[in-house]
């Protein structure tokens, strides 16, 4: 399928989100320019936003609604270097969209918040992964977290592009953002239900322009 396609089926299916149809058009092609220029995706939000993040990168990491099949090329040189376990890794291992859950590492996040405090914990990880061309995904039902908000501030600084998933209003962090993709919900459950079907369109553009 084509970016328009996906794009097309997911409003077929969420009528409500017509009116985010640019904004998450835009987001894709973003994220595929991105990664196109073998740029890296960081995504990060708190509590089911957490869990949404966690669900992004399993997405972007293997095969998600297509197979990913090692190009020929890898597959010899896996091959080459063990013969035995090389032809196993070849028929097992799937092609990767580089993505990093900003969620995930408990000892560091633990050690940032001790440390320096709550507020910093993506912040510090943006600081330490990120990098110009990169993109980060920040994902809040209120727009107002404040350790999204500081994430969004550094990545800002170190010249990544920012791509938010929000609520109708879009908090305070609509104003930090290159692409606010603003649900129409004010209700947390609602727009959680609604981030879903989005997201899984951008990591289904993503691998539909890869693989």
């Amino acid at each position: 399928m084509t970016t328009q396609q996906i794009l097309t089926r997911l409003i077929e299916r969420y009528p409500s989100l017509r009116r985010c149809e640019e904004d998450i058009l835009r987001a894709g092609l973003s994220i595929i320019d991105a990664l196109g220029q073998k740029r890296k995706l960081l995504v990060c939000g708190n509590g089911g936003s957490s869990a949404d993040a966690a669900h992004i990168v399993s997405e972007m990491m293997k095969s998600f609604s297509k197979k990913r099949t090692l190009n020929s090329q890898l597959a010899d040189k896996l091959k080459s270097i063990s013969p035995e376990r090389g032809a196993l890794l070849a028929s097992k291992l799937e092609g990767g969209l580089p993505a990093i859950s900003l969620n995930a590492h408990d000892a560091l996040m633990t050690a940032i918040s001790n440390d320096m405090g709550g507020d910093f914990i993506f912040a510090q990880q943006v600081m330490g992964y990120g990098e110009r061309g990169d993109i980060l995904l920040a994902i809040s039902t209120s727009g107002n977290s404040q350790n999204v908000i500081d994430a969004c501030i550094t990545a800002k600084a170190k010249g990544m592009k920012i791509i938010a998933l929000l609520g109708e209003t879009g908090g305070k962090i609509k104003a930090l953002t290159d692409i606010a993709i603003c649900v129409p919900s004010s209700y947390t459950p609602d727009i959680q239900e609604l981030h879903l079907p989005v997201y899984h369109c951008l990591c289904t553009m993503a691998e539909e322009a890869f693989f």
